[in-house]
């Protein structure tokens, strides 16, 4: 081999190291996950005693001659939560009897 392609390939093995280490996309953290009923909105929003949903919903609303006037907010219909269960209550019961209210 002669010496000029020795350097040659060991210049090209850098740039091709120095490229790929500058041109490496930086990982980024995953968002946090958080229970999600079936409606869509967060475990922090439901009832556990009652199952409803305290969340609005933003609704499309006409006049009478059914052009569209603007939104509304409604309560969520949503009476079931769906999703992962905390650690907590599925291998250990609740410590405190339930509040009369």
């Amino acid at each position: 081999m002669d010496p000029v392609s020795l350097l040659v390939g060991g210049a090209l093995l850098a740039s091709g190291f120095l490229a790929g280490c500058l041109g490496r996309r930086r990982s980024v953290a995953p968002p946090p996950v958080t229970p999600v009923c079936g409606c869509g909105h967060a475990l922090s929003q439901h009832d556990r005693d009652t199952a409803t949903c305290y969340a609005e919903l933003r609704r499309d609303t006409y006049d009478k001659r059914g052009r569209w006037s603007g939104h509304s907010w409604v309560p969520c219909t949503c009476r079931q939560y769906i999703g992962p269960r905390p650690i907590d209550e599925v291998f250990a019961p609740r410590l405190l009897p339930p509040t009369a209210d």
